[in-house]
């Protein structure tokens, strides 16, 4: 299961990321060779940046890549680290479950409102209810992470909260 998201986020973000390299590509030749740019390319980049970010959300979870402070570690015993780290996954998981409520939330009012992006007029309400479902999964990750066992944990894991 978890090469399976780790594979399918990695494309979906890598995929984003390679869309908007190469739209940018394109819009800029354009504009400098052509004198005209892609139409509604800055709004294609936004909605891309936003698959880029939150398909990568789950990844930077599972590898404990997110910003951490962790100045006080070397003073805390084990036993406190061990505790600390299972809040932190804890609380972790409690506010993205809930951000992936709002959020499916808001999609559904998006979707019933019939909101659409300005220039394109592309529906909004998949983009949110696809950085709902990232940010359920990532609450997910968090609740494993807080449940496994000492000996799971990845080399370097520990400084990573």
């Amino acid at each position: 299961m978890k090469k399976l998201l780790v594979t399918l986020c990695g494309l979906l973000s890598g995929g984003a990321l390679f869309a908007i390299m190469a739209l940018t590509f394109f819009d800029v030749g354009g504009r400098k060779l052509l004198d005209n740019s892609i139409p509604g390319s800055l709004e294609m980049t936004e909605l891309l940046m936003v698959v880029v970010i939150f398909g990568a959300l789950p990844l930077v979870s599972l590898r404990g890549e997110h910003v951490l402070f962790d100045s006080l570690d070397s003073y805390l015993p084990p036993h406190v680290l061990k505790l600390q780290k299972a809040v932190i996954h804890l609380l972790m998981a409690l506010a993205l479950l809930g951000l992936g409520w709002l959020m499916w939330r808001t999609g559904g009012q998006f979707l019933a409102n019939g909101e659409t992006t300005a220039q394109l007029k592309l529906s909004k309400a998949p983009f949110i209810y696809g950085m709902a479902v990232l940010c359920l999964i990532s609450g997910v990750v968090h609740l494993y992470l807080m449940a496994r066992p000492p000996a799971d944990l990845a080399e370097g894991e520990g400084a990573a909260l």
